[in-house]
């Protein structure tokens, strides 16, 4: 017997965790001033309208990740309700990475939806 609810959570999983740094880096892109963690899950929150894609404790590392690829930079500032924030910033690098990724995205949605539809055979 398929388990759909587990094979389910597991292709959700598998895609966000592709999809996950093209989004935060347009998020970052976007944003006309530095973020923290928690305001970065609060604009993605509000972007899904169902559903959140992306929990907050998995958007952490991919942060992490991006910084220490370059793509990111952070400062940490004292916060007078609680426990200091990192901010953080897009580079030019994450601009340039940004565009790139973007594009592959569009092919990679084009190429997924064709699929999907069907192929014809003419």
């Amino acid at each position: 017997m398929v388990d759909q609810d587990a094979l389910t959570k597991k292709f959700q999983k598998e895609m966000n965790a592709g999809i996950a740094s093209l989004v935060l880096l347009s998020v970052m892109e976007q944003a006309s001033e530095p973020l923290y963690g928690y305001q970065v899950a609060r604009l993605l929150e509000d972007q899904s309208q169902e559903t959140p894609m992306m929990k907050p404790g998995a958007l952490y590392p991919v942060l992490r990740s991006l910084e220490s690829n370059g793509l990111l930079e952070s400062r940490v500032e004292p916060s007078v309700s609680g426990p200091p924030r990192r901010y953080y910033t897009i580079t030019e690098a994450g601009r340039e990475t940004y565009q790139i990724w973007r594009q592959v995205w569009e092919q990679t949605k084009i190429f997924v939806d064709i699929v999907l539809k069907g192929v014809s055979h003419d």
